[in-house]
């Protein structure tokens, strides 16, 4: 009954490759406006595909030429989400088969950080007591050599004295981000790419700079207010909300994970 199916195994790879961008897609868009705009386009290109099925000729041209003509647009319109998911693809490396399974999440087993995120989070409280700012940036799948070399690089293993003594306010490396992977500081004084979202007034450069990092690739950021000492959790581009600093560590080893 099923002659008329004819399947063979390209047939099958091009379905999993389909799925595999249409996944990354929903990956780097979730959460995010743009899943609004990328669904507003979907619809367009369905109603297209209905009408030419229906020899509607005059709508299907014209949206035919719309989308056509808006290609352009679309790549604008989703710069940085384009940006990140090269980012992304780039730095994969299939040698590794941690790498790549961090990249395949759907895919891959549970992998544990060893990166101590209870001293994190108790030095950006000791921190916000004393109203120190500090950025720092939590490197996960995405390689950061291409903001590393910005700053000086370091291998020292993290733990709160030493995390509160970077920022110090007449410590030499306080300016700018620190970034850390695994359970080390490997860079401080890091200069980061500034986002261009508009943000209210309250927001400095630190938050601009973790938003822009957060936007560009999958890092994490913690940032301490030096106005507030209000602590502030970014992923994604985007604040994550967080009741307590308990929840907070909580938070952050999951997306670590």
């Amino acid at each position: 009954m099923l002659d008329f199916l004819d399947f063979t195994f390209l047939d099958i790879l091009d379905i999993v490759l389909v799925a595999t961008l249409l996944y990354y897609v929903y990956k780097l868009l979730k959460g995010t406006v743009a899943i609004n705009i990328f669904i507003g386009i979907a619809l367009v290109v369905l109603i297209w595909k209905i009408t030419q099925a229906l020899q509607m000729e005059m709508l299907s041209g014209l949206l035919g030429t719309l989308i056509s003509l808006g290609a352009i647009a679309i790549l604008i319109v989703f710069q940085p989400e384009v940006r990140k998911f090269l980012l992304m693809l780039g730095s994969t490396n299939f040698t590794n088969r941690r790498n790549f399974l961090n990249q395949l999440k759907f895919l891959k087993t549970e992998i544990h950080t060893s990166m101590n995120v209870e001293d994190i989070v108790s030095a950006c409280e000791g921190m916000a007591s004393t109203k120190t700012g500090a950025l720092i940036v939590l490197e996960r799948t995405h390689n950061l050599d291409f903001v590393k070399s910005s700053g000086d690089a370091m291998n020292a293993e993290i733990n709160q004295p030493i995390l509160e003594s970077i920022f110090y306010k007449n410590s030499p490396l306080h300016d700018g981000a620190m970034i850390i992977k695994d359970n080390f500081i490997v860079a401080t004084r890091i200069i980061l790419p500034l986002s261009k979202k508009a943000l209210p007034s309250r927001f400095g450069l630190r938050h601009r700079a973790a938003i822009g990092i957060t936007e560009t690739t999958d890092a994490l950021c913690l940032v301490v207010s030096e106005e507030t000492g209000r602590i502030s959790y970014i992923k994604d581009g985007e604040f994550i909300l967080f009741k307590n600093n308990n929840e907070l560590a909580e938070m952050i080893r999951y997306d670590l994970n």
